[in-house]
């Protein structure tokens, strides 16, 4: 059958909403009286991309926490995000008419074990999909071919005819372009900046991205 791969965070799930809707609380929480405590957090995240414990570290100094409130503040980063992600039904009934048109649909996503099954299990993506790779676990990161090879493997597919879903231009996109493979690109609002390479298609949201892949093609 034929293979989609999709990311995870920014693709299947949202995960700036949840990051923003985490920051409010631990705003109002920690840091009721600054005003740009928010948005600095925000920016500081740069969507997932900055290191946890650097985060962290930085965060604890911008806003004068007690010394042992570095560990909490990491595990919280690490995982108390995932509290707050709200899974669209609507991605869930893509996701359905994919592989009931007899896709087999594996999650690619860089991060941690422990952080992305979780939120796999909180919004009820891992019973929707047939398998997950993580880069942690893969010991390989998007774009690099093996990810997207393992994916493969672990779905007993082949990477003939294969589709990549991701947000991501440098990790999903590139990913699929060095080895050959057709992408949607969630645009997310951005335009497409990259030179070289570029998306087989571009979507407004998730539930569009998966179906532009899985759409039946003239033989």
């Amino acid at each position: 059958m034929p293979l989609l791969m999709i990311d995870l965070d920014n693709t299947l799930v949202d995960r700036a909403a949840a990051f923003l809707a985490w920051a409010e609380a631990f705003c109002r929480d920690h840091v009721p009286d600054d005003e740009g405590a928010v948005a600095w957090l925000v920016e500081a995240d740069a969507d997932g991309y900055t290191p946890r414990d650097r985060l962290a570290q930085t965060a604890r100094d911008r806003f004068r926490l007690a010394p042992n409130a570095y560990a909490g503040l990491v595990n919280d980063l690490r995982g108390g995000m995932a509290d707050y992600l709200e899974l669209d039904p609507r991605v869930i009934d893509a996701l359905r008419r994919a592989r009931t048109a007899g896709w087999a649909v594996v999650i690619v996503t860089n991060g941690t074990v422990e952080q992305q099954h979780r939120k796999l299990q909180l919004t009820g993506l891992d019973a929707e999909v047939d398998a997950c790779v993580v880069s942690e676990a893969a010991g390989v990161k998007k774009p690099s071919p093996e990810i997207f090879q393992l994916a493969a493997r672990s779905a007993a597919e082949t990477l003939k005819g294969a589709w990549m879903v991701g947000d991501s231009a440098r990790a999903d996109i590139a990913g699929a372009h060095n080895l050959s493979l057709h992408s949607v690109w969630l645009h997310r609002g951005r335009p497409w900046l990259e030179e070289g390479f570029a998306p087989t298609r571009k979507a407004d949201n998730c539930q569009q991205a998966i179906d532009l892949a899985t759409a039946p093609r003239p033989v």
